[in-house]
């Protein structure tokens, strides 16, 4: 005879046997066919990102602690952070530091203003032939680097570029762009500025997805242009001037292949052109020294890091999302 105790202690104990069987329920071929096409057809990234990323990264970390020299590969030895310290003694790295913050410094705000402005100027509804423009601005980035560097170096050339020959019309005597530690710099701005047609082209995009409702109820309260544009536009837009600026920073830092092709890695004029990452190529790829070369990239990467975050920590103040969501 079963009691009201047995038959709640049996209900008790099949509880667990249940609510076990519900959880774990067998995966249907429909859904283990699916997983298996997933994983096959992320496998490039993930082999991709392990041959070229993860593995490189960790390896460089480890021979940061070796002194290891390619053309001497039987000396290979563990020197702990003797690398690390030789950071603080090597003059070029202050040298190659500074340089690369200076020119940081001066076209940062051009990289992030000019796009903008450009895009605000196409994004006009008055304007003509806006389509033909907007190709013609975009059409240089699509141009190797190695081809316009070698076209911006005779314009800027100080006897023959049609720049100075330009300057000239109007009685002013143009500089030597290419080899004076001064303009050195706004030559290189200038070569840079070639370039915008990427980001000009997202900020366009993102300022066409504006509500046009906005700007017709700012109309209709009496604001002007530039308030529909400061209150209105900049607001809107910040996500993808925030995404410019991330790109920016990041591609200043890693700044290499102009100035390397002007000056073949010299540095010249007077170490105006020894960037930190020249200074890493030639470290690593020249005196094949990849123990200290891994060690200024993880220099270089914690740099770039600090950077970041604290990018990401202003954004809060000031760009908008529409969903609200802050980083």
């Amino acid at each position: 005879m079963t009691t009201a105790q047995d038959t709640s202690a049996s209900a008790t104990d099949t509880a667990p046997i249940a609510t076990n069987q519900k959880k774990h329920r067998p995966t249907s071929q429909l859904e283990k066919m699916q997983r298996r096409w997933g994983w096959i057809f992320i496998s490039p990234w993930i082999i991709g990102f392990l041959g070229f990323t993860l593995i490189p990264m960790v390896a460089s970390f480890i021979f940061s602690f070796l002194k290891f020299t390619i053309n001497h590969p039987e000396d290979i030895r563990f020197i702990g952070l003797q690398n690390y310290q030789n950071l603080l003694t090597d003059p070029l790295v202050g040298v190659s530091l500074g340089v690369t913050f200076k020119f940081a410094l001066l076209s940062l705000p051009l990289a992030i203003i000019l796009p903008v402005a450009l895009a605000a100027l196409l994004n006009n509804k008055y304007l003509r032939g806006k389509r033909f423009f907007r190709t013609l601005f975009y059409m240089p980035y699509i141009v190797p680097i190695v081809s316009a560097v070698y076209v911006w170096s005779g314009v800027l050339n100080t006897e023959t570029g049609w720049l100075n020959r330009f300057l000239e019309l109007f009685g002013i005597q143009g500089p030597d762009w290419l080899n004076s530690v001064v303009w050195i710099y706004p030559a290189l701005v200038i070569i840079g500025l070639w370039g915008l047609g990427n980001s000009y082209l997202i900020t366009l995009a993102s300022m066409q997805g504006v509500p046009t409702e906005l700007y017709e109820a700012a109309t209709v309260d009496g604001a002007n242009m530039w308030q529909r544009f400061r209150k209105i536009t900049l607001p809107m837009i910040s996500p993808v001037i925030f995404y410019n600026l991330i790109l920016a920073v990041i591609g200043l830092l890693r700044y290499f292949e102009i100035p390397f092709i002007l000056k073949e890695g010299t540095g010249q004029p007077g170490n105006a052109t020894m960037f930190y990452n020249i200074h890493f190529y030639k470290t690593a790829f020249v005196f094949l020294d990849m123990g200290y070369g891994s060690t200024l990239a993880w220099l270089l990467f914690i740099i770039t890091m600090i950077f970041t975050v604290l990018l990401f920590y202003t954004a809060r103040y000031w760009v908008y999302y529409a969903s609200g969501d802050v980083f």
